[in-house]
């Protein structure tokens, strides 16, 4: 029998110089962005000190505690964790019952799959002045609420502006819980459909002890990045209301564009979108605690 060659240092260590190039890249527009962010976060940053940032006054974590005590932040950091929250937990019953509407065939299928994307493939853009024009005081929905009789509805400001964010949100984002599902659907096999069938289960115990079984993974992932999504969604905000943004839809990515491009105070600004990365981060740190990650090692462990 051939003795085996023993790999040397270089060859152990091949899988590490392949990563390089994504490591570097990954240094470069996260981590120095990252670290420049930390260090203007502690700085009295303004539109004063702006000429000569790298010699502005230094105040250490003076912005983060004005940031709790001296502004909106705690406000905007309620309105947007429920308005992810009920984003997302409107969006998953929808997003999963289209999947399983459409999962057989029927005439017409195609369509209804392609009509069901539009929201979705639609631009953030598109969608906010959309339904801008459509809320406003003489826009088409006051119209043909007053065709019926309902009083006009000032949408765009005052209490109702959140649960127009909210509905708007739910209508361009409820496609992406609909593909994941879809895609968990599709992993069923036909074998499980067909010994559901002939043990006669009826469709609720169908769906829960046989399909639900494949879907929670997805829509587990799907709610994840659907809420990391709803927690950093600026640009919807931005199109509908604009920026300063009333205070009933004052949301975290909205404040931080806010004191930093309307009030000019930059060094806030950057301490206020490090607790928000805190933020986002949390819901992640909290999924990859909770799956259990297959790394690919068996060796030395036990199956």
């Amino acid at each position: 029998m051939p003795a085996t060659r023993r790999r040397t240092v270089s060859e152990r260590n091949r899988p590490l110089w392949l990563l390089t190039p994504g490591a570097v890249l990954i240094g470069l527009i996260i981590v120095v962005p990252l670290v420049i962010g930390v260090y203007i976060a502690m700085l009295q940053l303004d539109q004063y000190t702006i000429r000569k940032w790298i010699s502005a006054p230094f105040v250490g974590l003076n912005n983060f505690v004005e940031a709790f005590t001296g502004t909106d932040l705690l406000h905007a950091l309620w309105n947007s964790v429920s308005f992810a929250v009920i984003s997302t937990v409107i969006t998953v019953p929808i997003g999963v019952y289209a999947a399983l509407a459409t999962q057989n065939r029927f005439r017409g299928r195609g369509l209804v799959r392609s009509v069901f994307l539009i929201p979705y493939v639609l631009p953030s853009f598109v969608v906010g002045t959309f339904w801008h024009t459509m809320l406003q005081p003489d826009g088409i929905v006051n119209k043909i609420l007053g065709e019926v009789g309902i009083p006009a509805v000032h949408w765009l400001y005052g209490p109702a502006s959140y649960w127009v964010l909210i509905a708007v949100e739910v209508w361009a984002a409820w496609p992406f819980i609909y593909l994941m599902a879809l895609a968990g659907l599709q992993s069923v096999d036909a074998e499980v459909h067909e010994a559901a069938a002939l043990d006669g289960a009826p469709w609720w115990t169908k769906l829960r002890y046989v399909i639900f079984p494949y879907l929670k993974a997805p829509v587990a992932l799907a709610c994840l990045i659907a809420t990391l999504h709803h927690l950093n969604n600026f640009s919807l905000a931005f199109l509908l209301f604009g920026v300063p943004a009333p205070t009933d839809v004052q949301i975290l990515p909205t404040l931080v564009y806010s004191m930093s491009f309307t009030s000019l105070r930059f060094g806030m600004g950057a301490a206020m979108a490090l607790l928000s990365l805190a933020l986002i981060a949390l819901p992640l740190f909290i999924y990859l605690r909770a799956v259990r990650l297959d790394t690919g090692n068996d060796s030395g462990g036990k199956r």
